[in-house]
């Protein structure tokens, strides 16, 4: 079952603290793997090794960290392990304009959570592994929206050579894997944007007056209105490729999220009203959207596998709610594609959720990896790290 929607309010209940858990490294206690973003929390489960279950929930963490906490609620509520489960987090909320910078994000962030949670909760700093809250604080930069590095080491783990396409509700991760090792050019968010491997389109929450200043309908090219009209979740209801499992916020003018709510939107982007046209004219104006989106998105791809200098034939690995778009990316560049849930320990009911919060799962599975690596009488194992930072195409 989708996970539901979150309450705009919480009632007088709200607080949230549950105590560490008293499960050793090692042993067979749960885990919970977090990624605490801006927009939306998503959470996996893992029992004995596996993910057995995920949920996400809508999020507007910019309105406040009531919004985090109704999310915790939400997963207390749904899942009786969290009572004593351990957990590890991964996050990008710190960019959101509730905080004065990153820092100060990451600090507010790390620390409520471990209120919450316990102070046994663990971060994960990518080449600084798992810390604290406290030492968080000091490794910031490490843990700042590392989610995207996390679900790339986790592919390093089973493809020696391949390219993590994360394509979510807002954004897009590009990250060459090569060698077993991610490869980012990258580690911040204003590195990846400079490289190409942080794309700022998503196919729920991005404005359509990002993707084009003309666009052509029944055979016009048009200007295009620079207002907050339409989003892409508009385009892809009319493609008919958004789940409304992952549909979940308003509208740009907060109507109806349907064909014909997405239609009227559609049109005003051109000074149109919907009646001014056919369905069909309005369908085919979507499929234009779509492709402005997927040239964006392949060009900066082209950008990353150039960079990387990877063999022919390297896999793409799927990832996302707009994983969709990834097979088509493939086979107009010449590579095969995976589905990251082929790639994980995931329960098979929740496969196609394993692909939507990747980062969720990634930081669960690593951090079990992590507990039976350091356990009483284990092997000892190598993190996986980045490699070096390679020059990257301009």
């Amino acid at each position: 079952m989708p996970p539901p929607n979150l309450p705009d309010t919480l009632g007088p209940d709200a607080a949230l603290v549950v105590p560490p858990s008293k499960g050793a490294a090692g042993t067979s206690a749960p885990l919970i793997g977090w990624d605490i973003g801006g927009a939306h929390v998503k959470a996996s489960l893992l029992e004995a090794g596996t993910v057995t279950a995920i949920g996400q929930w809508a999020t507007p963490l910019w309105k406040g960290l009531a919004h985090l906490d109704a999310a915790l609620h939400a997963a207390r509520a749904r899942w009786p392990a969290f009572a004593h489960a351990r957990h590890a987090v991964t996050m990008t909320a710190e960019m959101t304009d509730l905080f004065a910078d990153r820092e100060a994000g990451v600090r507010a962030l790390c620390a409520h959570l471990a209120d919450c949670l316990g102070t046994a909760t663990r971060f994960y700093a990518g080449d600084a592994g798992w810390v604290d809250a406290s030492a968080a604080a000091a490794h910031w930069p490490a843990v700042a929206s590392a989610n995207w590095l996390a679900t790339a080491t986790l592919v390093a783990h089973a493809l020696p050579d391949a390219v993590l396409v994360d394509i979510g509700s807002t954004t897009t991760d590009l990250i060459a894997i090569r060698a077993g090792r991610p490869a980012p050019c990258g580690r911040s968010d204003a590195a990846r944007l400079a490289s190409g491997e942080l794309v700022y389109l998503g196919v729920v929450r991005s404005p359509l007056c990002a993707l084009a200043r003309r666009i052509r309908f029944r055979g016009q090219a048009c200007n295009v209105m620079n207002e907050f009209f339409a989003t892409t979740a508009d385009v892809f209801r009319l493609t008919g490729e958004l789940d409304p499992a992952h549909d979940h916020y308003p509208a740009a003018d907060n109507g109806a999220r349907d064909a014909a709510g997405s239609r009227l939107r559609l049109a005003r982007m051109i000074g149109h009203d919907a009646r001014d046209a056919g369905t069909d004219d309005w369908d085919d104006f979507a499929r234009r959207w779509r492709a402005l989106m997927l040239a964006e998105i392949r060009r900066n791809l082209e950008r990353v596998i150039r960079a990387a200098a990877l063999p022919a034939g390297t896999p793409l690995v799927g990832a996302g709610c707009g994983a969709f778009l990834v097979g088509e990316l493939g086979e107009a560049l010449g590579h095969p594609t995976v589905g990251f849930d082929a790639l994980a320990r995931v329960a098979p009911a929740y496969r196609d959720w394993a692909r939507v919060c990747a980062p969720s799962v990634a930081v669960a599975q690593l951090a079990g990896d992590a507990d039976l690596a350091t356990a009483p009488g284990a092997s000892p194992r190598t993190a996986t790290a980045p490699a070096a930072e390679p020059p990257c195409a301009s």
